[in-house]
Parts: C-alpha cells; sequence; structure tokens
C-alpha cells in the first residue's frame, strides 16, 4: 500500500470522504472472512427472537428485550438478523450464516483477528497523517450485506449516532472484504456535506419509555441526484467524516458485499454525549488507536 499524500488528506477534509485502494491485502480480508465464518458457526440465536407473541403487552416486553440487546451491545460481540429469516421460535428459515445482517459492537476489541486489524501500524499511521493526537476506537461492526436480501441503509451521518461536543471527532473506516459494486450495495456520498452539522441525533430514551432510543430532529429530503457511488475493490478502505451524508442501495445480486467497519473518536478535548446508545463501560472502556 503506498503512503498516503498530504494532498488526499486535504481532498478527505473537502469532500468528507476519501477513498484508499488496496489498504489491506487479500490475505488480512480473507483472515477476517474466516474469523466470521467461526464466529457464525458458534453463533446462538438470541432468546428475543424466539419468542412467540400472544398480547400486546409482551410484545412491547418483548421490544424492549431486544432494545436492551442492542444497547448493551457496545461492549460484546452480538448478532443482528436480516428481516424475516427467523421465524417466531427463533428458527432459520435460510441458511444461518446467510440470515446475519451484522455483528457488533467489540469485535475490534474482544477478537485477535480484527483487534489486529484495527490497530494495525497501517491505520495508527493513517491516524496520525490526519493529525489525530488521542483517538480512541468506539465500536466496529461486520456487515453481510446479504445477496438478494441485504437491507438499504438509507441516507444518514453517523454523528447522528456517535454524537460528540464539538462534532468532527468522529471519523469511520470502513473496509471492503469483498469487491462492493453498485450491483451489491456499494456506499453513496454526497460530497462536501459534512460541513453544515447534523439536523438529527438518535438518543437514549427516557427509562419506561416504549422505545429504548428516540429520534431527535429530522433527517431532511436528500436530492438523490446529489449522490455518487464509490464502489471500491477488495481490500479497499473508505474513511468517512462523522457529518457526511452517505446511503447504500439494497443488494440485489447474487453475491454478498461483507465490510469489516469501525469509528474513531479523536478524544483530546471532545465530550462525548451521555445521551448516545453506546457508552464506554467498566469492562470496556474506549480503548486508544495507537498502541
Amino acid at each position: 500500500m503506498a503512503s498516503v499524500t498530504q494532498q488526499q488528506i486535504q481532498k478527505f477534509y473537502k469532500d468528507g470522504f476519501l477513498v484508499l485502494e488496496q489498504f489491506f491485502s487479500a490475505e488480512e480480508c480473507d483472515s477476517m472472512r474466516r474469523q466470521i465464518q467461526g464466529i457464525v458457526a458458534g453463533m446462538e440465536v438470541p432468546p428475543h427472537c424466539r419468542t412467540a407473541f400472544s398480547t400486546r403487552q409482551e410484545e412491547q416486553l418483548q421490544a424492549q428485550g431486544s432494545s436492551d440487546y442492542f444497547l448493551t451491545s457496545g461492549d460484546k460481540i452480538r448478532f443482528f438478523f436480516e428481516k424475516g429469516v427467523l421465524d417466531e421460535k427463533g428458527n432459520f428459515l435460510i441458511p444461518k450464516e446467510k440470515s446475519v445482517s451484522k455483528i457488533g459492537h467489540a469485535l475490534h476489541a474482544y477478537d485477535p483477528v480484527f483487534k489486529q486489524i484495527t490497530h494495525s501500524p497501517k491505520v495508527q499511521e493513517l491516524g496520525r497523517k490526519l493529525g489525530l493526537e488521542r483517538p480512541v476506537v468506539v465500536q466496529s461492526m461486520y456487515i453481510f450485506k446479504q445477496p438478494g436480501i441485504g437491507g438499504e441503509v438509507t441516507p444518514h451521518q453517523d454523528a447522528t449516532f456517535l454524537h460528540t461536543e464539538p462534532l468532527g471527532r468522529i471519523l469511520g473506516f470502513w473496509i471492503a472484504l469483498e469487491d462492493a459494486t453498485e450491483e451489491n450495495g456499494c456506499l453513496w456520498f454526497i460530497p462536501g456535506s459534512h460541513t453544515n452539522g447534523i439536523t438529527r441525533r438518535m438518543v437514549r430514551a427516557a427509562s419506561g419509555a416504549s422505545t429504548c432510543v428516540e429520534f431527535v430532529g429530522s433527517e431532511p429530503a436528500y436530492d438523490d441526484k446529489q449522490f455518487i457511488p464509490l464502489p471500491i475493490s477488495k481490500g479497499g478502505l473508505i474513511l468517512i467524516h462523522g457529518e457526511v451524508v452517505h446511503k447504500s442501495e439494497l443488494n440485489s445480486s447474487e453475491s454478498s458485499r461483507h465490510a469489516f467497519t469501525f469509528h474513531v473518536m479523536e478524544a483530546k478535548g471532545t465530550t462525548w454525549s451521555k445521551e448516545n446508545w453506546l457508552q464506554p463501560t467498566p469492562e470496556l472502556p474506549f480503548p486508544s488507536l495507537y498502541t
């Protein structure tokens, strides 16, 4: 991998994203895919995906159970499924390795392969080139984008979910573990859309509310014509500014679009919102990117 130039870094700050082809080797990508195959092979369906509902009240408790599963996933390795792949008893209607939508949110902390990738020397060097002084890793996810059913991700800004004061302190690293194409659901961006702040926040709901999180503010209607697709080859890295608007379409192809992604926060002079769904825990304070 060639070293990142100052010109590329300037481009990142102008566009809000940067494509770095062949940042990781094919071997590194394959080691992550092999590791995830093992994790999926040992996967248990979470209890909240298995109950047959009877009353409205049980359904609400049920939703609470699943929301709890999400809210407490920041320091664990947990499974999230595509819609319609499980029956009410939690049995798979399709092969289980094709049913998972994503695995999150602490692979970077608890899995040796993903930990090594997250803290790899080239990632640390890139952090230093970007001028990050005290970067910490806040979350990671393995995203499957399953063939035929990998759902669309509507236009959003990562800072909606990972809010900081001031803004501009969140950075996403998105690694293509297979070629990402327009057919299988590559990312799309609005260049320059990271400079207008954010219009919507996802916050923890007051305790006792029927949902665990709620949205404050609203997402504007974005003009589809403003988005540009960023197809990228296996091993490529896309750097994503926390406020840039991006999306991905439904995967209507016959090939999956696996990706590993993690988010870093510049902790120097930054306050992490207490209202974010994701919170550091005593078991897992946000680890430093630099080792």
